[in-house]
């Protein structure tokens, strides 16, 4: 009977026969109306779709019996995925359109009833990727299944017809390919005028993108001075969480997102692109800004006030950059030092965690033999937590002094060394460009000038971040500690000590703050 089902809708006849419909709004029309490119939201919406699907099949005796509705997915740009072998591969992902496709080889829809082949508005609706085009041949050739179209640019029931319909999704792919290299060049263009492009707004200012939003803004230039300062980012982002300022999404802060803000060149007025690199050791996917230049490598200004002063951004960037421990202070604890306070005692080594006593103060213990720990050592909590604070904060005040009282240097002494590998990177491309130096012999002296340049930058990156803790001001810390959160003050303290070791009690029990061994984590 499925052979039946090929050639009887081959003739356009479906009596017997039961369709589902797969709708999918078209991103990647090639046309244009007044000169703007049209979409399938301008063409014809996924309701239409599939009341148009419905009464084709009908009115050729079929029914109608599922709709696979797309969301807003292209059929044509890739993504990176991993490979069922482990390799890295570009697909086009579409979930939605491959589970029709297993569903029609199985002959049941989702609602359980039975189906004998899809119908699509036109063969653009279908796919514009020759792969997924393949796997729809493979439904129909080989398990029987027609996929059909209303329009009558899709056949795929006949050899002649899937020829044509290999030439016309070929032909869609290079529409698709021109439209989105027209978008490219576009972009660029609006890159190098400074032009901020659409997408989310940027925290710090308002929706057009360029008129400030003064209280993001003045957050923004606190954070950066507390930064500078030697402030931890997870106290910035507690600090702005506990005064309820959300992102430019609406959402709360984590140290990832306070860090995309403060590492975006916007900030000092840089016009900016995000890159996506893939790390060849790991595969993974690698973003980051990268500042657009013009045509003499000079950094393009954007149509916006800026925040701070580039000195201000490359400083906090190289701060931020070298903060490997990000996660400090980010978990919820009720105590001041549970997790950081350790057992001393020989073998252990446990985390002491805080517990309430009937008194109404509280204490931190190993926690017992079968949680991990030995249970056999504690000390006195608000005794402890009075000790640590009084010594973090000494130890921020005795840095803030000894930064101070440090001549630095007026600029990098690697500056020039810097500039001139530019140059003759610059110099190198042009030449290249002007078919003055062959393209092996172009990349074979840029691998060792992007890498010259590359030890160049982190070096750079390293004076500045030691710049700037000694040009920041000096914190205010103890004044300010009773006004952090519990999440502040344990920011502080993770920031300056890697643990605290708790030795056990001698013969007195006695408070004994000798029995506090800090270790500080520049040791």
């Amino acid at each position: 009977m499925a052979l039946d089902f090929i050639d009887q809708a081959h003739r356009g006849d479906l009596t017997g026969m039961s369709f589902a419909g797969l709708v999918r709004l078209s991103f990647e029309a090639g046309h244009e109306v007044a000169g703007f490119p049209m979409t399938g939201r301008d063409i014809r919406g996924r309701d239409e779709q599939a009341k148009d699907c419905r009464t084709y099949v009908e009115k050729r005796g079929g029914t109608y019996v599922y709709t696979y509705e797309e969301p807003d997915t292209s059929a044509y740009k890739r993504k990176r995925v991993r490979l069922p072998d482990g390799r890295l591969g570009y697909r086009v992902i579409r979930p939605i359109f491959e589970a029709a496709l297993e569903d029609l080889k199985r002959g049941t829809a989702p609602n359980g009833r039975r189906i004998d082949g899809l119908i699509v508005y036109d063969i653009d609706r279908l796919t514009r990727d020759n792969r997924h085009l393949e796997d729809a041949i493979e439904v129909v050739q080989h398990f029987r299944r027609p996929i059909v179209d209303i329009t009558g640019t899709l056949d795929l029931l006949t050899d002649n017809g899937r020829t044509v319909a290999r030439i016309v999704v070929a032909t869609a792919n290079k529409q698709s390919a021109d439209t989105s290299r027209r978008v490219a060049r576009k972009h660029r263009a609006m890159q190098q005028a400074g032009i901020p492009t659409g997408g989310q707004r940027p925290f710090g200012w308002r929706k057009d993108k360029r008129t400030v939003n003064e209280p993001e803004a003045e957050a923004i230039r606190y954070a950066v001075r507390r930064i500078l300062a030697g402030a931890p980012a997870r106290a910035v982002v507690a600090e702005w969480n506990r005064q309820s300022l959300p992102t430019a999404r609406g959402k709360r802060w984590t140290i990832a997102s306070l860090n995309v803000v403060l590492r975006n060149p916007r900030l000092c007025g840089y016009r900016s692109r995000t890159v996506r690199d893939v790390v060849p050791d790991t595969g993974a996917l690698n973003s980051y800004y990268e500042i657009v230049r013009d045509d003499l490598a000079n950094p393009v200004m954007g149509q916006w006030e800026p925040l701070i002063s580039v000195a201000e951004w490359e400083a906090v960037t190289a701060v931020i950059g070298a903060k490997t421990l990000s996660h400090r202070g980010s978990n919820a604890r009720r105590y001041l030092l549970s997790g950081i306070l350790r057992c001393g005692k020989d073998g252990c080594g446990a985390k002491f965690r805080g517990m309430a006593l009937r008194d109404g103060h509280y204490a931190y213990a190993c926690p017992s033999t079968g949680s991990g720990g030995c249970g056999g050592c504690s000390v006195h909590g608000p005794n402890a937590d009075a000790y640590i604070t009084e010594a973090v904060i000494a130890k921020f005040e005795l840095e803030a002094q000894r930064r101070a009282a440090q001549a630095q240097p007026e600029s990098w002494r690697g500056e020039a060394d810097l500039r001139a590998v530019r140059e003759q990177i610059e110099e190198l491309t042009n030449a290249w460009r002007a078919r003055q130096i062959s393209g092996e012999r172009y990349f074979a002296l840029l691998a060792g000038l992007e890498a010259d340049e590359r030890g160049l930058s982190e070096e750079r990156s390293r004076w500045l971040s030691t710049v700037a803790s000694s040009i920041g001001r000096s914190l205010t810390i103890r004044d300010d500690w009773e006004k952090y959160v519990l999440a502040e003050k344990r920011a502080y303290i993770q920031d300056a000590l890697v643990a605290v070791l708790v030795l056990p009690l001698g013969r007195t029990r006695r408070w004994n703050p000798d029995r506090l061994r800090p270790v500080w984590r520049e040791d």
